[in-house]
């Protein structure tokens, strides 16, 4: 009875001392036009509270409301300081949101009693990566009670992670959860995966796999602290039988996130893989995570090998590693185990490039079994060599790494038959200047610097093709990853070039686009990344179609021209369609669509009307005759019909549709989302009359079924 009663007194007690807590006091939301009565100070913090992330900056989150301090105004070149105006000391703890970099007294909030800081934090961030979200920090002040005190937000630091981000500044009794370092988990590696729970916007942690006492693996992942919504796998393969420590760099009190990371024979979740609403059906995409530039394009042995940029923690950009893919036939992907991990945490594995090594250069293979070299930017050292003996599925680094280190990144390797050396062509920031710099090598060990050109930004590319089909005549493309082009010659040491930069594509989303090495057939085939998202999804972002590319002549002069591969057809269901009379204004033809999946081709006669639009599913492309100019949402590009008829492609997957028109010399790959409700296929004729010669539509297999 005594220790009852004694139960009920201090519940008693708790209750009593819960409700004489007194309410939070917001010292500042930020959700105002203005600072109010703050006084800003240099240019880094504006004339108001930030709308969440600023041009160039990474996404934003974390934050409460729509307001918050953001100091990247103009990037993180400026400088500033935001001070409030006294406050009082009135609750024993002060919280608040922070994000931004991690520069001690640089990029920080400071608490200030009589001029002097007596409480100061700083945000997260030191390295490349890292995330933009905010998090709660929090100050215990109680000896301070009934002073007036400044709250100062700082920003004196430059360069990268030069800016602080705040939000939701409040004084508070009641004490944050307490946050658990280096939380412990000891395991046997019995099984082939861990499936790490994901909450896609919850807090980054940082979670380690130890072994025998040396990291193996370390990533940030955004770890569900509660019920997940999807799950990333890790793959243990190469540790059997091993015991091995997981470590959480922190958790919150309470956190499950530790305690339901399982092993597991198979990957969680995987019933509805690739069969998830917004999966793409005939564009790669991902198992899981996320994914951008395709890297180390090679055919070799029967086999199409797509690497790419990819995060397999997570639903947004980071960790970055090479995926790995193969296909027979350009159509049908198998997602491979990853093939390049970061050598340590933040030493990020880059884009890069794949090459056959047929001769034996390098010395990597041996007699009839050439090795495939690549090349990466680690970014922790520089440009790296690896290379495989089995057929691409595990790399092995050069120990002479790295082979370039200057401030750059990309290498795209080639051979340059007529010199009998390779060529590494990769993007370099040389005295403040943008350009793709060329070094060659006898071995794809030793590079030697041979020139620079100007004007273009990130992942090189560089491919010889013949002029109207001609293999007596050629000339060399040069690109970059928006895709404009130069058409010119190239002698293995420099780059001539013969046009002005031309435009590569006309879309929303295509970048960072290479070409094939070793290519099948000696065709030109190239894969972009399409800046697509699958919102609320296991995986985000996809590849573009393969597409085959050409060199013609036109009045304007040498342009490059694309169509999707042959092989692509292999997804076609039979056809739908007829030839079609003329019509005035109106409705041509509307077809209803069973298929969410198309891909549509159109000859139009444009007779005298004033505009004609190819309606797919609710997205629109237009055609305005008298412009001679196609259009799709906000893009646009002129088109000059072949013989009078404009000729359409269109390709409508769930996230993107990629247009091309004038034969493969305009290619407009968008993203958007189609109307669900609208499973219609129409011309729609304005202003006049047209003649639809033809109007066919093919629904289109998944691509993830059996070839």
């Amino acid at each position: 009875m005594r220790i009852v009663g004694m139960g009920v007194l201090v519940w008693l007690a708790l209750v009593a001392l819960a409700s004489a807590a007194e309410p939070d006091l917001i010292v500042a939301d930020f959700e105002g036009p203005d600072y109010g009565a703050w006084q800003a100070t240099g240019e880094a913090f504006g004339s108001g509270p930030a709308r969440g992330s600023l041009p160039g900056q990474m996404a934003v989150d974390g934050f409460i409301g729509k307001g918050l301090i953001n100091s990247f105004l103009r990037g993180d070149g400026t400088t500033g300081e935001l001070t409030s105006p006294p406050v009082k000391l009135q609750r024993r703890y002060v919280k608040f949101l922070i994000g931004g970099g991690n520069a001690p007294g640089k990029t920080c909030i400071n608490l200030k009693i009589d001029g002097q800081v007596v409480r100061t934090a700083t945000g997260p961030n030191d390295k490349p990566g890292g995330t933009e979200r905010l998090e709660w920090r929090q100050w215990e002040v109680g000896e301070f009670a009934g002073r007036d005190a400044v709250f100062e937000i700082v920003d004196q630091a430059v360069g990268g992670w030069g800016h602080i981000n705040i939000d939701q500044i409040v004084q508070t009794d009641a004490k944050l959860p307490e946050t658990i370092i280096n939380a412990r988990r000891e395991i046997l590696v019995e099984k082939r995966y861990l499936n790490l729970p994901v909450k896609t916007g919850a807090a980054k942690r940082r979670v380690s796999l130890i072994i025998d006492g040396r990291v193996q693996r370390e990533f940030e992942i955004e770890l569900a602290d509660a019920r997940p919504e999807w799950w990333a796998f890790l793959d243990l393969a190469p540790f059997a039988g091993k015991s091995a420590v997981l470590q959480v760099d922190q958790l919150s009190e309470g956190s499950r996130g530790l305690a339901a990371i399982e092993q597991a024979d198979e990957i969680r979740g995987m019933a509805n893989a690739y069969r998830e609403r917004l999966r793409p059906q005939v564009h790669f995409s991902p198992l899981r995570g996320w994914t951008n530039d395709p890297n180390g394009l090679v055919y070799f042995e029967g086999e199409w090998h797509l690497y790419f940029q990819h995060n397999p923690y997570g639903w947004n950009w980071g960790n970055m590693h090479w995926g790995h893919a193969v296909s027979a036939d350009l159509v049908h992907w198998k997602q491979l185990p990853i093939a390049l991990y970061p050598q340590q945490f933040g030493d990020w594995a880059f884009s890069g490039s794949a090459v056959v090594d047929t001769g034996n250069t390098s010395g990597f293979g041996a007699a009839g079994q050439p090795a495939l070299v690549a090349a990466y930017t680690s970014t922790g050292r520089g440009e790296c060599i690896v290379y495989s003996t089995d057929r691409g599925r595990t790399w092995a680094e050069f120990t002479g790494n790295p082979v370039v280190k200057h401030a750059g990144r990309d290498p795209r390797l080639l051979w340059h038959a007529p010199r009998a050396r390779w060529v590494m062509a990769v993007y370099d920031e040389t005295d403040k200047t943008q350009n793709i710099s060329f070094y060659s090598s006898a071995n794809l060990k030793e590079w030697s610097f041979e020139s620079r050109i100007d004007g273009f930004f990130e992942c090189p590319d560089l491919y010889e093709l013949p002029v109207d089909g001609d293999p007596a005549s050629t000339r060399w493309v040069l690109s970059a990853a928006d895709g404009n082009y130069l058409v010119g010659r190239f002698d293995g040491k420099s780059f001539t070039k013969e046009s002005e930069k031309l435009t590569g594509n006309y879309g929303n989303c295509f970048y960072a686009a290479q070409t094939f090495s070793n290519a099948l057939d000696g065709r030109r085939i190239i894969i972009g990344w399409l800046r697509a998202a699958s919102p609320n999804m296991a995986f985000n972002q996809c590849m573009s179609i393969p597409a085959e590319l050409s060199l013609r002549s036109t009045p304007a002069g040498l342009r490059l021209a694309c169509a999707p591969v042959k092989e692509f057809d292999l997804l076609q269901t039979p056809l739908r369609g007829q030839k079609l009379p003329a019509s005035p204004n109106g409705e041509i033809e509307v077809l209803n669509l069973e298929d969410d999946v198309l891909d549509v081709r159109a000859e139009i006669d444009p007779g005298k009307a004033g505009n004609i639009i190819l309606n797919v599913r609710g997205v629109r492309v237009s055609y305005n005759p008298r412009k001679q100019e196609i259009s799709c949402l906000d893009r646009r590009a002129a088109v000059r019909p072949a013989g009078g008829k404009l000729r359409l492609r269109a390709i409508l997957d769930r996230t993107t549709m990629e247009v091309w028109a004038d034969d493969g010399l305009v290619y407009m790959p968008v993203a958007m989302a189609p109307d669900s409700e609208d499973n219609t296929l129409k011309i729609v004729v304005q202003g006049g009359a047209a003649t639809a010669t033809s109007l066919e539509a093919f629904g289109l297999k998944s691509a993830w079924g059996a070839p």
